[in-house]
């Protein structure tokens, strides 16, 4: 075998062998006496195998490396390695030797055995000449070197008395939006992570195996093995306009989905959950199906279930997403009032609700952020009722508190009850941590103590309902004084008992802690102390009550009927509990945008046939020849099923039938028709 296979077996490459005791000779010559002399040649005239084109013979690989190359080659922790320091003067002698006779080549000998402390002189005498290269650099390039911080200085001094900053990214302190979503929140197995540890959450996850293939990576949902093949069902989205920096998109359904979607709503108005399934069968990613079905299952506590339809919803519309569309920049807009765009926001909801429910707040207040994003000012779902409750359980009290710093002016959020809490306890909650200065700590405890006192002054019917809720039995003071007591709950607008009972039945066991209990009755003895005074800030908070809360609008109605707390769904009026409300569209706005309208099917009430209509409540499949079926293909045949149907139906009603003689005597009452008593 040659020498190159062996290499290759052995994984080493030419120019790569170790250096052995004799690698490091070094074979001294004139130039000039090799160019008179030539390449020396074999037998037969030829040259040898290691001669080189101009007959130098190179035996230590560093000879052709120059003095000046190893001045400026590596230095190894500040000195260089006595072996190049060595080769160095081995090159020098030979360059100062003026013939190749054998007292250079003794020279030669004599030079590779140089002491140690000779070595240590040389060295020292190229560090000294070094230095002066280096010196005499420096001095060339002072000049210019000044000449430019000159200039970077009068270029500096010319802006800032100008005014004008230089381009370039914005700083690292600046602040993101408000409703800046992050991607790495939008996964639960983050939060958990954090919580449990990696281990404890993957653990029980089995290893890669070959899975199908799905066309894109998601950020909402990850997909899984158990899912049906993706297929895409006619859902799509297209870009309405972008003005102002803000991008309005909408969904759009094709000519197969508004068909599916025909076949769902008759499939709703059937009250039976097993034709969903049957059109969950043939599309399996429809998301309406997926929805309403997903109430199904929790309503029969199959969770699990419910939550997978949930995540196979929110993934059908994220593969349908524009590719403008953003989750996190906020300046994507949905309007709520286009039926195709409802569906999304339920389906961000309904996994909100699941990650809550899950132990995951932190995520679930990214949700929130993100449904808030979509529509903003108006707001369809109303998630500033929920968004403090979710940034209290995250502990995330600085987001809560600049939230409420930055559209308290444009949006009075101090008067929601559940912000004229919830804030307040996030400043007393942020005086306790002990990583903060004692400055901070004490500001926050002030900001806390006067916002709550406002806020038990404009609700004080919050107060009895809450002890209550946490277990407190309140003093005889405030149980007893007009202003706490139970003249101020009922007192209260239909409204606004709404949004407190709303607010109670979700936050009420934040409050529990002793400390903060604490803390609450201190501020209720103040404000009990400025009502007996006669404070006016009393009676403007009563009659603002009075005039803010008289009716509460849809979108808050639409929050309690999705909340599902049993508090505020009792509180809702009533020309909102006798309407039927559905799972996948509750409360639809009243000036809904409708693509596309669904086409009316025949009833039997709109002809005014009494006998048809009497018959069709026998067999729900009889129709009238006028009547066209809904299959086309198969009509003539299931006109005639339906037909022998109803003729068998009303052969068993005939025979099932008893006719009474009226003259007969009644036996069942002998005594006649008495009196009542």
């Amino acid at each position: 075998m040659s020498r190159r296979a062996l290499r290759r077996l052995r994984g080493e490459q030419r120019g790569q062998e170790p250096l052995g005791p004799g690698a490091l000779q070094f074979v001294l010559g004139d130039d000039d006496d090799a160019e008179e002399e030539g390449p020396k040649r074999g037998p037969g005239g030829r040259r040898p195998r290691g001669s080189g084109k101009e007959g130098v013979r190179v035996n230590n690989r560093f000879e052709l490396i120059n003095i000046e190359d190893l001045e400026e080659g590596p230095v190894v922790n500040g000195e260089r390695s006595d072996c190049l320091l060595t080769e160095a003067v081995v090159s020098r002698n030979k360059r100062r030797s003026p013939s190749g006779s054998a007292e250079t080549k003794r020279d030669g000998e004599a030079a590779d055995r140089v002491s140690l402390p000779e070595q240590s002189n040389v060295s020292g005498k190229l560090r000294k000449k070094k230095k002066k290269q280096k010196n005499k650099k420096n001095a060339t390039g002072e000049t210019s070197e000044n000449g430019l911080e000159d200039i970077d200085r009068i270029l500096e001094r010319i802006e800032d008395s100008s005014g004008l900053n230089r381009p370039g990214p914005p700083p690292l302190s600046s602040k993101k939006h408000v409703l800046y979503v992050e991607h790495r929140h939008l996964n639960p197995d983050t939060e958990l992570k954090r919580y449990f540890g990696a281990r404890a959450v993957l653990g029980e996850q089995r290893p890669r195996q070959r899975q199908r293939i799905y066309p894109k990576c998601t950020w909402l949902t990850t997909p899984k093995s158990t899912w049906p093949r993706y297929t895409k069902p006619g859902l799509s989205m297209r870009l309405l306009e972008s003005r102002k920096g803000l991008s309005s998109f909408a969904f759009e359904h094709s000519e197969e989905y508004q068909q599916t979607q025909h076949k769902f709503l008759a499939a709703v108005e059937s009250m039976e959950p097993n034709n969903i399934v049957v059109l969950l069968q043939a599309s399996p990613y429809h998301v309406d199906s997926l929805l309403q079905l997903s109430d199904a299952c929790r309503f029969q506590e199959d969770q699990e279930m419910a939550r997978d339809l949930v995540e196979r919803a929110l993934y059908s519309m994220e593969c349908a997403f524009h590719p403008l569309f953003s989750l996190t920049s906020g300046t994507c807009r949905l309007d709520y009032r286009r039926p195709e765009n409802r569906s999304f926001y339920l389906a961000l909801y309904k996994q909100m609700s699941f990650l809550e429910k899950r132990g995951c707040p932190r995520t679930a207040l990214e949700y929130c952020k993100l449904i808030l994003s979509l529509e903003p000012d108006e707001d369809p779902l109303c998630m500033l009722l929920l968004i403090d409750h979710l940034a209290l359980r995250a502990r995330n009290y600085e987001y809560l508190v600049r939230l409420f710093q930055e559209w308290e002016a444009h949006r009075n959020l101090s008067q929601l009850p559940n912000f004229a809490f919830s804030v307040p306890l996030a400043y007393f909650l942020l005086s306790q941590q002990a990583d903060l200065p004692e400055q901070e700590l004490s500001s926050a405890r002030e900001k806390a103590s006067l916002l709550i006192r406002q806020a038990l002054t404009m609700f004080p019917g919050v107060l009895m309902p809450l002890l209550e809720y946490c277990s407190v039995r309140p003093d005889a003071a405030v149980a007893n004084h007009r202003f706490f007591g139970p003249d101020a709950e009922i007192s209260q607008p239909p409204a606004l008992r709404q949004l407190v009972s709303l607010y109670l039945g979700r936050s009420h066991f934040l409050w529990k802690e002793p400390a903060t209990m604490s803390w609450l009755e201190e501020n209720v003895r103040e404000v009990l102390q400025a009502v007996d005074a006669g404070d006016p800030a009393v009676e403007a908070c009563e009659s603002r009550r009075k005039v803010l809360y008289q009716r509460a609008p849809r979108n808050i109605h639409r929050h309690v009927v999705l909340s599902e707390i049993k508090e505020a769904v009792a509180a809702l009026p009533p020309d909102v509990t006798t309407q039927s409300v559905m799972g996948f569209d509750p409360l639809p706005p009243l000036d809904t945008i409708y693509s596309y309208v669904r086409p009316e099917r025949l009833s039997p009430v709109s002809h005014g046939n009494t006998i048809a209509l009497f018959f069709r409540s026998l067999l729900p499949n009889y129709t009238m020849e006028g009547e066209r079926p809904e299959d086309g293909g198969a009509g003539g045949l299931n006109h005639n099923q339906g037909l022998n149907r109803l003729m068998l139906a009303v052969r068993d009603m005939m025979a099932n039938f008893h006719f009474h003689d009226l003259e007969a005597p009644r036996e069942d009452n002998p005594e006649g028709d008495g009196e009542w008593d």
